[in-house]
Order: structure tokens, then sequence, then C-alpha cells
């Protein structure tokens, strides 16, 4: 073979695998028959041969054979990023190494209800984020994190707003809660603090109410009435005497009747209204909108006392002195005793 003939030769041996290289590239090469599948790539597993071997063995790309070449640089950088990724039946080799190298994710839906405590909202985080639930409980329980927000451990998850928010998957625990700290800025406008200001109150300790108001009822009408019972117990100096407050600091949440009992085994926690006076130090659920909304709309009542109606609608009778309110009481200590004995 002449030299010419080598070179031709060399060079058409070159076209053919550039072309073959394309073809790889450029086709379809996924491997499943859904219309999508999520792939996950842990912060600390970004090795592009690591993942194209994850993206053969999960049957997501039936060839990866250019992705693990093409993502490492020539410098032998790793581009790929960590995240949650959306791969679509009929995408390319090129089409997901664009996606991965790009970190272009397919956000999270992170939808924030009631939550009682930091570890119940630490769990659901750890489930829906690659964080570690250890990890965003120590955050909340952290003195010098919770700083940075001008907040303490007990008024941590006062930075939590009920609703739907998106975030990527690898987003770390601090992360998380300077996403929950913008959304309680956004929340907290100065209409709202204004109204709260009229109360005399925080906005903290505004939310801490209305995480009182979220256990004692699910009736919209009701709420504002209750929290000007709160409001008036506390001008004057009353305990909140709350039953939901009682049940946090035992932990007992499934309490059905509060007896003089439950109210000695809390003794001194700060939770215990039937003792302390005033507004426990934090919140003990997190509050929907609707509800820390019923609290800025408190009217002015002379109601001191409320007592859920006899009949288990979910309303409450409210009153403005003992004595109605020791009749409305024995009305459903009565429906009580028919329903659950003495």
């Amino acid at each position: 073979m002449t030299k010419k003939n080598r070179l031709l030769w060399l060079t058409g041996g070159m076209a053919a695998l550039a072309s073959m290289a394309a073809i790889l590239l450029f086709r379809p090469a996924t491997a499943f028959d859904d219309d999508s599948r999520i792939f996950l790539i842990a912060s600390d597993s970004t090795d592009p041969q690591m993942v194209s071997d994850r993206l053969i063995a999960e049957g997501i790309l039936s060839h990866t054979g250019m992705i693990s070449r093409v993502a490492t640089g020539a410098n032998g950088d790793r581009r790929l990023k960590a995240g949650r990724y959306r791969i679509s039946k009929g995408m390319s080799q090129l089409r997901v190494l664009e996606m991965l190298i790009k970190g272009r994710q397919e956000p999270v839906r992170f939808v924030v209800n009631k939550f009682r405590t930091k570890e119940d909202f630490a769990r659901y985080a750890g489930r829906q984020l690659e964080c570690d639930s250890a990890d965003v409980a120590e955050f909340l329980m952290s003195p010098d994190s919770m700083r940075r927000f001008g907040l303490d451990t007990l008024t941590a998850m006062t930075l939590v707003i009920p609703n739907t928010y998106e975030l990527y998957w690898n987003t770390d625990a601090s992360g998380l809660m300077r996403r929950m700290s913008i959304e309680r800025d956004r929340f907290w406008t100065p209409e709202r603090r204004r109204a709260a200001e009229r109360l005399g109150m925080s906005p903290e300790e505004v939310y801490a109410m209305a995480s009182i108001i979220e256990e004692e009822s699910n009736k919209i009408k009701d709420k504002p009435l209750i929290a000007s019972v709160y409001i008036n117990r506390i001008r004057k100096g009353m305990t909140l005497s709350a039953d939901p407050t009682l049940k946090y600091a035992l932990r007992d949440f499934g309490l059905k009747r509060i007896r003089f009992k439950h109210i000695e085994a809390a003794g001194d926690s700060p939770f215990n209204t039937y003792r302390m006076k005033g507004l426990p130090p934090g919140p003990i659920c997190t509050p929907s909108p609707e509800t820390i909304d019923a609290v800025l709309a408190a009217p002015e009542t002379t109601f001191l006392f409320f007592c859920a109606r006899p009949d288990f609608s979910g309303y409450h009778d409210f009153a403005s002195d003992e004595r109605a309110h020791m009749a409305n009481a024995r009305a459903y200590q009565r429906a009580l005793d028919s329903l659950y004995g003495k």
C-alpha cells in the first residue's frame, strides 16, 4: 500500500469512526417504554463513568459510550452536575449529556402542610431532597444557624410558611432554610406587619398563636374569635389554658381529654399554658396562612372562654364570663362521657 493510499485509508477510517460516533450521539438512546424517567445524581457521585454505568444499570439508556468520554474534559475535570433530572423517551446521548452538564434539573414539588415538630419537617425534607433529615434537624436546632435569620431554636419553625415550593433536589439544609426565609419575608407584607403591630404582637408571636388555633379548630369562621379570646386573656394576665400546647409539651398528640394528671405531667414546660402565662416561646405546628390571617383579623370582643359544641360539629361556643363558660363546658363534658366514657 502506497503512502498516499495509507493516508486515504486512515482518513476514511477516521471519517467512518466520526460518523459512527455522531450516530451514537444523536440517535435515540433511551431503554424504557414510559414517557419519561427520573434520574438522580448525588453530589458525591458525579463521576462520568459512574453515571454512565448507572444509566445503563437502571435501564434508562441503552448505550452511553460517548457520555463518559465527552463529560470528562481535556484536563480530566468532571463536568456532570448533581441533581434530579427527567429523561424523556427518545432522547439522544447528546441531549442527556447536555442536560447533565448544564444542570437542567427537574425541580421537586416541596409541599409544606402542617408539621408539629422540627423533626417531622426534617424527616419530610429528607424524603424529598438529597439532604439528610439529620442535617436539617441539626440546622434547626443550632443557635448559630437560627441567629442568621433573627430567630432562636424555639422560634425556628416560624420560618416555614405552608405552601407548595419548587426546589432543586440537591438543595442542602442551609439552602432549604434560606428559601424558607425568603418566602417568610414575602409572606410578611407591610400590611400584615402593621396588623400584627396593632395587636401588640411580633410576627413570631402571631405565628405562635396561629399554631395553637390551627390545632384547636378547622372552622375558619371560629378562628378569629378564638384569637380574640387568647388576646383578651393575655391582656388580662390570664393563662391561655390551651389543650394543644399541653399535648405538644407531652408530645402526645393523640390525647382526647385533658385531665389534671396531664397538667401535672407537663410540669413547668414553657408549653404548659395551664401554668405559664402568655404565649409559648414558639409555635406548636406550622399554621396555614389562612389561620395566621385569622389572628391578624381578630375582632374586638369581650370573650374570655370558648368550648367545643356538644354536637361535635367542630364549632365552638364563646363566653365572656366563667359562669356561662362552665355551662358550655358541662354540656360538652356530658357529650364526651357518652362517647368515650368517664
